[in-house]
């Protein structure tokens, strides 16, 4: 049976001190709070992180040797994680005219 939902559970990350949740799969789902509140350490360096490193697992070896290694997340356990993208705001000095597809 597939899970309805990504669980965590005993997150350590940054200011985060034993965070458990529970983020439906399929919904839209919004952190935020306060600057230095935890929303980036948890969906960065904890979600896009796990699933990342689980999406890489499923690579060769020899493919996996040309990647970037992120490190597993601080925490107890992380279930039903699917392969994840970031898409992060970055401060580029680009033109005005740039687009999504000439900044990159």
């Amino acid at each position: 049976m597939t899970a309805r939902a990504i669980q965590l559970r005993g997150v350590e990350v940054h200011n985060l001190r034993h965070v458990d949740l529970d983020i439906p799969h399929r919904k839209l789902v919004v952190f935020c709070g306060v600057s230095g509140s935890g929303k980036s350490s948890l969906a960065l360096d904890t979600l896009y992180a796990e699933g990342q490193r689980r999406y890489i697992e499923s690579f060769s070896a020899y493919t996996r040797q040309f990647l970037e290694r992120l490190e597993k997340p601080a925490a107890e356990r992380i279930d039903g994680i699917p392969p994840a993208v970031a898409v992060t705001r970055q401060n580029n000095t680009r033109g005005n005219r740039a687009t999504v597809a000439t900044a990159a």
